[in-house]
């Protein structure tokens, strides 16, 4: 990446358990400011979306996402999303983490541009708080 040199300033809303995690990470990690430390997790969600944009040609993989079930409306937008994509789901596995958080593996294999649509579907709806997609090419 270049070197950063003009600051902007940018004003954001935050839950404040999410804030509070996230202070707790940058004291253990020993940023300086939360600045520093949002500056390394932007970069850090830059590099992985470059790296999903090279997500191409035939692959396997998996999606694992943790979402909050409690959410209105997110477990029938969730089902309806992994329906439009059934041509890629090979399996899911539903694992109830907590009372309102569920953890979900989504064993996937298809074109990498498909994969990486159903990743970017899932991740785009509230109430979901992570979404991780892995892959690998299929050899032939």
């Amino acid at each position: 990446m270049p070197m950063e040199t003009e600051l902007s300033r940018i004003g954001i809303s935050l839950p404040k358990n999410l804030l509070d995690r996230f202070d707790e990470i940058i004291t253990i990690r020993g940023y300086s400011s939360r600045s520093e430390g949002i500056r390394d997790a932007i970069r850090n969600y830059i590099t992985y979306y470059r790296w999903m944009s090279d997500v191409k040609g035939e692959r396997q993989g998996v999606i694992t996402m943790i979402y909050d079930h409690d959410q209105r409306g997110l477990l029938p937008m969730l089902t309806d999303i992994q329906h439009d994509f059934m041509g890629i789901i090979q399996a899911s596995l539903h694992s109830h983490v907590s009372h309102n958080r569920c953890l979900e593996v989504i064993l996937v294999h298809g074109d990498g541009t498909q994969l990486k649509d159903l990743a970017e579907r899932l991740m785009s709806q509230k109430g979901v708080e992570s979404v991780k997609l892995t892959t690998i090419p299929i050899d032939e």
